[in-house]
C-alpha cells in the first residue's frame, strides 16, 4: 500500500449522498459457477476420430511430434494440419484438437496472420458441429479484440458478437476469463459505460475476481481518470491478498499519468526503484513471453496460497520481482515524449534503462519520432533537427548489428517508417523527409498494402508547406 500517495481527508464523493449502493467493487458471494471441460464429456468421445488413409496417418503423425514441442513455430504447425484432407478435424482425435488450438493460441504478438491461424480450425470444427471448450471460445475472443495494436468499437463489436454466439448459439457460459477479455477490450476502446456493464454482469453471474480482474480495474480508473478509484482499485487488490509484482506498478504508473498526476507516478516509480535496490537480488526480467506467462501463472497461484494463509504473504513477496522493466520506461518515455514534450526527462529515463540492464526496444525509438514529430520544427526547441539524425542513426544501427534477443521489437514497421517520415517532414523539411524515405524503402521492403498505407499518409506532407522553409516561432512568429 506504501507505494501509492493515498489522499487526505474525505473527498468530495464522501460526502455526496449515496444513491446506489457502490457495489462496483465488493467481491461476490457465488454461487460458483463452473463450465465441464472433463474428458468424458467431449463430443466426440476422446480416440473417436475419422478413419484414415496411410498418408494421412502420417500426417497426423507429423502433427503429434511437432506439438510434443512447446518452441514448434505455430505456422509449421498449421501448415501440418492444412495438409490433411478436407474437413480436416474430424481425422483428429480430441486431445490432438485441444493441443492443436492451445499451441496456435499461444504467441507473443497477436496479428492477422495468427488470429486467421486460429480462426481456421474455428471454422473447420464449426462446420463439423465439433464444439469448443470455453477456453477456446475465449481465445478466439481474444484473437478478435487483440490483433490490432489500438482496439477500437469494431473490435468490441467482434468481442461481443462472438460471445453472444458462444452463450446463445453453442451453450456454453462465460468464464471470468472471458469477461476480462471483454473488459479489457471494452476499456482499450473506451467504452467506459460497456466495461462497467460487463464488470456487473460478471459480478450478478457470481464470478470470482482475481489478480486480472483486479489490475484490469486499475487499468479502467486510469482511463477514466478517477486517481481516486484508482487508488481504491489497487487497495482492494492488496487487500484480496494478490501478488503485487512490476505489472501491477506499471498498471498504476500508467494509470496516474492518464490522471494527469505526473508527480505521484514518478513517486510510484522511484519507490519501485528503492524496492529493488533493498531487496537486491530480485530475479533478472524473463527472457522471453512464454517465460512471464508461467511467471503470470505462478502468481495467480502464489495468490490462491496467499489467500489460504495470509501468513506466506511475506514470504512469496521476497521472491517475486518489483523492479523496472522495459514496459515501465515504456509508459513513462511515452507519456514525457509525446505528450509532454520534456526531452530531458525522457533522456534521463533512457540512461536509467541501460542501469536495469534493460534491452534496446523499438518502442522507445517510436515514442522518440513520435516526440520529434510532436515538438519539433519549433525555434528554441530541444527537440532539434541535429538530435532527430542522432535518434534515427542509432536505430539504424541497432536494427543492423543488434541480436534479435537483445534488441526486441528493433526492426521497421509501417509505424516506425510513418513517424520517421513525420518526424523528418516537421523538423527538416520535405527533401529530407524523401531522402530518409528512400532509405527506408530499400532496408524495409515492404508488402503492397503496408506501402499503400505509408505512401497515403505521405501524400498530405509532400501536398503541404515545406517546414524548412517555415518555423513556427512563439517570440517572432513566422519566418
Amino acid at each position: 500500500m506504501a507505494l501509492v500517495d493515498q489522499y487526505d481527508g474525505l473527498s468530495m464523493t464522501d460526502q455526496l449522498p449515496i444513491l446506489e449502493l457502490p457495489n462496483l467493487h465488493q467481491p461476490s458471494d457465488g454461487p460458483h459457477l463452473t463450465v465441464s471441460d472433463k474428458v468424458e464429456d467431449d463430443w466426440p468421445p476422446p480416440g473417436d476420430a475419422w478413419p484414415a488413409s496411410s498418408q494421412t496417418k502420417v500426417t497426423i503423425k507429423e502433427l503429434d511430434i511437432a506439438l510434443k514441442d512447446p518452441e514448434t513455430d505455430p505456422e509449421h504447425v498449421h501448415m501440418l494440419y492444412k495438409n490433411l484432407p478436407a474437413p480436416r478435424v474430424p481425422y483428429l482425435e480430441s486431445k490432438t484438437r485441444h493441443l492443436l488450438l492451445r499451441h496456435l493460441a499461444i504467441v507473443e504478438r497477436k496479428d492477422e496472420q495468427s488470429m486467421l491461424r486460429y480462426f481456421s480450425i474455428i471454422d473447420d470444427m464449426k462446420s463439423t458441429a465439433i464444439p469448443l471448450t470455453v477456453r477456446e471460445w475465449t481465445s478466439a475472443m481474444s484473437f478478435a479484440a487483440r490483433y490490432v495494436t489500438r482496439s477500437t468499437p469494431t473490435e468490441v463489436e467482434a468481442a461481443l458478437y462472438i460471445w453472444r454466439e458462444m452463450e446463445h448459439v453453442a451453450g456454453v457460459k462465460a468464464n471470468h476469463a472471458t469477461f476480462n477479455v471483454l473488459f479489457d477490450v471494452a476499456c482499450k476502446a473506451g467504452k467506459l459505460n460497456l466495461a462497467e456493464m460487463i464488470y456487473k454482469e460478471m459480478a450478478t453471474r457470481g464470478l470470482e475476481y482475481n489478480r486480472y480482474h483486479h489490475v484490469s480495474l486499475i487499468t479502467f480508473y486510469g482511463l477514466k481518470g478517477d486517481g481516486l478509484g484508482l487508488r481504491e482499485a489497487y487497495k482492494n487488490l492488496v487487500e484480496a491478498n494478490e501478488i503485487v509484482d512490476t505489472t501491477v506498478i506499471n498498471s498504476l504508473i500508467a494509470g496516474l499519468l492518464r490522471c494527469d498526476e505526473d508527480q505521484a507516478a514518478t513517486a510510484v516509480y522511484e519507490r519501485m526503484k528503492s524496492m529493488h535496490i533493498a531487496r537486491g537480488g530480485a530475479p533478472s526480467p524473463p527472457p522471453s513471453f512464454k517465460s512471464k506467462r508461467k511467471i503470470t501463472s505462478t502468481l495467480l497461484n502464489m495468490g490462491e496460497m496467499v489467500k489460504k494463509n495470509p501468513a506466506l504473504r511475506e514470504q512469496v513477496e521476497k521472491g517475486v520481482r518489483i523492479a523496472p522493466d522495459v514496459q515501465t520506461y515504456r509508459i513513462l518515455v511515452n507519456h514525457f515524449s509525446v505528450k509532454m514534450g520534456d526531452l530531458h526527462r525522457t533522456t534521463q529515463f533512457l540512461d536509467e534503462m541501460r542501469w536495469f540492464d534493460l534491452p534496446l526496444h523499438g518502442a522507445m525509438f517510436l515514442a522518440l519520432l513520435k516526440g520529434f514529430a510532436t515538438h519539433g520544427g519549433v525555434r528554441y526547441s530541444h527537440w532539434t533537427e541535429r538530435r532527430l539524425e542522432s535518434v534515427w542513426a542509432a536505430f539504424l544501427h541497432a536494427t543492423e548489428h543488434g541480436g534479435e534477443e537483445q534488441n526486441d521489437g528493433l526492426y521497421i514497421s509501417r509505424w516506425m517508417a510513418i513517424w520517421a517520415v513525420r518526424a523528418f517532414a516537421k523538423c527538416s523539411g520535405k527533401s529530407k523527409m524523401i531522402e530518409v524515405w528512400e532509405e527506408l524503402r530499400v532496408r524495409w521492403n515492404p508488402e503492397q498494402a503496408d506501402l499503400d498505407f505509408v505512401l497515403s499518409l505521405m501524400r498530405p506532407l509532400l501536398e503541404g508547406e515545406d517546414m524548412a522553409l517555415k518555423q513556427n516561432d512563439w517570440l517572432e512568429g513566422f519566418r
